[in-house]
This record gives C-alpha cells, sequence and structure tokens, in this order.
C-alpha cells in the first residue's frame, strides 16, 4: 500500500469514527388487534416490514420502540413482542422501551419486549390481566317482537352470542380460557422482568394500572424519561435517531389522498357493510383508550 492509499485508509477510518451514534426509533401506537383493511391498528402483518428495516438498518447501535397503546389481542402482542425479540438476539442489539401516554395490557407486553423500559411520570403503564366485554341484547330484540334463531352442529357453537341469554357453563368456560392467557401474560413479564419486580403477585398481576412514577417503585419500569434524554445519556450527546416507518403501497397512499365519495349507507351492499364495521371498530377502539381516561 502507497503512503497516499494508507493516508486516504487512515482518514475514511478516522471518519467513519467520528460519525454519531444512530438509534432506530420505531412508533408503537394504536389497539393491538389483527390488520383489517386500512384501520390503524397494531399487528405483526403490519409491523413485520418496519420492524426488519429497523433493526437491519446499517450502523445502528440500538433500537427504540415508542410505544402508546391501549391494548388488545394477546395474540398479536405476544406474536410483535417475539419478533422483537427475535430480531434483537439475530442483530446483537439493545432494545428500549418509552412510554408515552399509556402502555396498559398488551401495550405493556409490547414494553417487555424491551431490555429498559421507560416512561413519563404520568403515564399509564400496568393492567397486567386478559378482558372480555359484550352486550346482553336479548331483553331489546324481545320488546320489539324480533326473535333470535341460532342453528349449529357444535354443542358450544354459539356460545356467548349476545342475542341469546347468558349460559352459567359459557361463561365458566370463557373464564378458564382467560386464566390461561393470563397465566401466559403473567410468564413473559416475569421472564423479561425478573429480579426488577418489587411487590405481590397479587397486586402486579391484579390486572390495575398505575402512573409511571409509581410503576418505577414496583419495577414494571427502569426509569422516568423521554426517549431523547435517555438515548442522549447511553449514547452521547450526538446520538442520531432515525424514525422508521410503515412503508405505504400505491393503492394503499392513492386511498388516503383522494376523498372518499358519497355512499348510501342504507343500501344492502359491501361498500355499506364495510363502513358500517369501520364504524364499530372506531367505537370499539374509543372504548380501549376510554378506559385509561384518554
Amino acid at each position: 500500500m502507497s503512503d497516499d492509499e494508507g493516508l486516504l485508509s487512515y482518514l475514511s477510518l478516522r471518519r467513519w469514527r467520528q460519525r454519531p451514534p444512530s438509534v432506530a426509533v420505531i412508533r408503537l401506537q394504536g389497539v393491538i388487534a389483527p390488520a383489517a383493511g386500512f384501520r390503524a391498528t397494531l399487528s405483526l402483518a403490519g409491523l413485520a416490514t418496519t420492524l426488519h428495516r429497523a433493526f437491519n438498518l446499517k450502523g445502528i447501535r440500538a433500537v427504540a420502540l415508542q410505544i402508546n397503546s391501549p391494548g388488545g389481542s394477546p395474540v398479536q402482542s405476544a406474536l410483535i413482542a417475539a419478533r422483537i425479540r427475535q430480531l434483537a438476539s439475530e442483530k446483537h442489539l439493545p432494545v428500549y422501551a418509552f412510554v408515552e401516554d399509556v402502555a396498559a395490557s398488551g401495550g405493556y407486553w409490547l414494553a417487555c419486549a424491551a431490555d429498559e423500559i421507560y416512561a413519563d411520570a404520568n403515564s399509564i403503564v400496568g393492567s397486567i390481566g386478559v378482558i372480555s366485554s359484550s352486550f346482553g341484547l336479548e331483553d331489546f330484540i324481545a320488546r320489539h317482537g324480533i326473535h333470535r334463531r341460532v342453528y349449529t352442529s357444535g354443542e358450544h357453537k354459539g356460545m356467548l352470542d349476545p342475542f341469546l341469554p347468558e349460559n352459567p357453563d359459557d361463561v365458566a368456560r370463557l373464564k378458564t380460557m382467560q386464566a390461561e392467557i393470563h397465566e401466559n401474560f403473567k410468564s413473559e413479564v416475569r421472564a423479561r422482568r425478573g429480579r426488577k419486580l418489587k411487590g405481590e403477585d397479587g397486586e402486579l398481576f391484579s390486572g390495575a394500572f398505575w402512573t409511571g412514577a409509581r410503576a418505577k417503585e414496583m419495577g414494571l419500569v427502569d426509569g422516568l424519561g423521554d426517549l431523547r434524554s435517555i438515548m442522549r445519556l447511553h449514547f452521547g450527546p450526538r446520538v442520531s435517531l432515525k424514525l422508521i416507518g410503515a412503508q405505504r403501497g400505491w393503492l394503499r397512499r392513492r386511498f388516503m389522498r383522494n376523498q372518499a365519495p358519497d355512499f348510501d349507507l342504507t343500501a344492502a351492499s359491501p361498500v355499506a357493510a364495510s363502513l358500517a364495521e369501520g364504524v364499530l371498530a372506531a367505537i370499539e377502539e374509543r372504548a380501549w383508550w376510554g378506559r385509561y381516561g384518554l
């Protein structure tokens, strides 16, 4: 190697060493549910590409999760958390979680995928439990002369139909399933938080939720602080935070850009049904956030 080549190599290495450390940032915001149309939900299908891009970003030192979720599907929560842990192990990268307004139920499950969890003193954290909700509409349809007809080929196929009287056996069966899911949730929290947890299981896993300050005392989070401040403490004041967003396909971009036409909601069409489902989904999502006063 000539002297000139050696000098160029030295200068190139010096510039590389002087580059500020980078951290990939992923926003996990919304209710956790299977991907459906254009609904803004968190699911493995919707996040897989974003997670892959974040963990494969060249030269990063860590991955940060910005979490703002009231929870949702335990299956999708487990799948997303498992994928994060798989990628972190493969790429040998630390993962940090930052709770914004809320990381409750499945939202906290996602936070536990991180090696360290931080929150604002006023964040809502916890709700380590399982919930199912429905309506009892049998009296309503009876008052309006509506008769429910259900035909099944299995004894429990019509279990918990909201238009039929509640069956105690069905409720007991549901509670058994909830208990199994709750145990899986508790096992995940114990595995990820370990000896950091402080307090009795009866309190930690009761389904209650707390402020970020109280969650820190209980070992549910490691500290209080925001993403930028904590990442500066870990990687220095020159740290570069690189937000990794979901890539939108051509059809989705076109749909979001154009105004939707007027539809006849009274028409018995797939479009009307889809819009009605969207309204119900929005109400359900609003209920998830409202559970935590948000």
